[in-house]
């Protein structure tokens, strides 16, 4: 249906009284902010309607309400006065109602309602379900424990801020307004649906702003972004829907700095953050999810557990596992999503590498410090007749790892030679390897571990459970040894 409103802002009157005598107040710089950059995301005149509220009280008027069916958006200015006015509240179910008869409150995936939280609030007190589980955004900044609005009278930074987080918001209407109007086109839901959709981990406030930053980014590419509503604040009810998004998604995104960020009530008392990687490591560990880790440089904890956990994401496999782990500015950053999400849509076709015809190939991944240790083997392949093709090490990081994926997706069998390498290098060589098949599909080659000197703990644990794939190297190479890598490859012209 056509609607005669764009949006409709609800407010408490209290919060449109200026600072200081002769100031607009904060709710008419808003509406006059948002309807120019409405107006011009939207290519015409927004139409943004709200209740001047000129008595100085929130009173109820039916003659509103009666306009809601025929408005298309809600936003509502959250504050502590907001939560406590009746009227307020009422508008907020009552726009529901209309909204449930012309619709639904959310469309596709994209809610009716905006919350844009002026001040911190309780934002699930008194508001209506639909309301609840809608994403806030925030309009105030939290510096040393203490909350400051963004208000242009607060000077050239807050007024910057606010113009940003504005911003923001227009497009997320101009796209709402966009999806509400093209509901029964159905090829363009199936194109959308058809893209990867990006898990955006939580993050602390000192990252929130850059968070906003990349969800506007991914969204105005085309993506879907989750969470889309607001998570469960407790663990038994958040896990399972963690792992439920976390399905449906391609790619998570986690931003780690120095706040700690939200907590939720349950027995582990681990952050937000912490619960998420580790779900999405897990569900990494099914070889159905790309993942990448940012550290902004030289980011420290705040507090003890946070530094704990930015300690653990650099040394422990587990929690890194699957990860592109980015070190640098927010630029380096985007290069690296939007150069996964291109190989997530467009995975390389899996191609043997130029040779010989006929002349199997073996690709070996090492670390830079095993070059001169896997000489041997590679002249014991190269004598049966087998092409070895080598890791590219030196070059721009993105180029490095496009040539390496395709250089393991031409073999008919790839080698890691675990030789000088960590515990961690062997974890993430093998994770890699797993996204690479999860983007590209089935590949076509076998997977080996070659062990080589020196003997640890965690090679003879290898051995003790006798996998299949092991070939143990560490007194020297020898046929014997890789006899069962070679009885497995078609058989090998004459040794070129």
């Amino acid at each position: 249906m056509q609607f005669d409103h764009h949006a409709f802002i609800s407010y408490a009157h209290i919060d449109n009284e200026p600072l200081t005598p002769g100031q607009k107040g904060w709710v008419a710089q808003f509406h006059a902010t948002l309807q120019t950059m409405l107006s011009q995301r939207l290519g015409e005149k927004a139409r943004i309607w709200r209740d001047d509220k000129l008595e100085g009280n929130d009173m109820f008027a039916q003659e509103i309400v009666d306009q809601f069916a025929r408005t298309a958006l809600l936003i509502s200015i959250l504050s502590p006065r907001y939560l406590r006015s009746e009227w307020c509240t009422r508008e907020l179910r009552a726009f529901c109602e209309a909204a449930a008869l012309t619709g639904g409150v959310t469309v596709g995936n994209k809610s009716r309602i905006f919350k844009v939280v002026k001040t911190p609030v309780d934002v699930g007190a008194g508001l209506p379900e639909p309301v609840q589980q809608t994403l806030g955004y925030d309009f105030f900044a939290v510096e040393e424990g203490d909350s400051r609005e963004l208000d242009p009278a607060f000077g050239e930074e807050a007024r910057q801020q606010f113009l940003s987080k504005l911003s923001g918001l227009a497009w997320q209407i101009a796209k709402s307004l966009q999806q509400l109007a093209q509901t029964q086109d159905v090829r363009a839901a199936a194109a959308r649906e058809a893209r990867p959709v990006v898990f955006l981990a939580e993050c602390g406030h000192d990252l929130r702003t850059t968070r906003d930053q990349l969800a506007t980014d991914l969204q105005m590419h085309g993506y879907e972004v989750l969470p889309a509503q607001q998570l469960p604040l407790t663990e038994d009810a958040l896990v399972p829907e963690l792992k439920s998004q976390l399905e449906r998604c391609a790619l998570s995104i986690h931003l780690v700095g120095r706040k700690i960020g939200p907590i939720p009530d349950g027995p582990s008392e681990r952050s937000l953050a912490i619960l998420e990687n580790e779900l999405a490591a897990a569900r990494c560990r099914q070889g159905s999810l790309w993942r990448i880790i940012w550290l902004p440089d030289g980011v420290t904890g705040e507090r003890a557990e946070q530094q704990v956990f930015i300690d653990a994401l650099q040394q422990d496999a587990a929690l890194q596992y699957g990860a592109d782990l980015i070190r640098g500015d927010l630029e380096a950053l985007k290069g690296t999503i939007h150069l996964t999400l291109r190989k997530l849509e467009h995975p390389e076709p899996a191609a043997a590498a130029p040779g010989p015809a006929g002349q199997p190939t073996v690709h070996l991944v090492m670390s830079d410090a095993d070059r001169t240790e896997s000489i041997p083997l590679i002249k014991l392949l190269r004598a049966r007749g087998l092409r070895v093709t080598l890791p590219v090490f030196v070059g721009d990081a993105a180029a490095v790892r496009a040539a390496n994926m395709q250089l393991v997706s031409g073999c008919d069998a790839v080698i890691l030679f675990y030789g000088a390498g960590d515990e961690v290098w062997k974890f993430h060589q093998e994770s890699d390897l797993i996204k690479q098949a999860a983007a590209g599909g089935a590949t076509r080659h076998s997977g080996w571990v070659c062990l080589a000197a020196p003997s640890t703990a965690d090679k003879e644990m290898l051995l003790a459970l006798g996998d299949s794939n092991l070939l143990d190297a560490r007194a020297g190479f020898s046929e014997a040894a890789l006899q069962p890598l070679l009885s497995s490859l078609p058989a090998a012209g004459p040794a070129q």
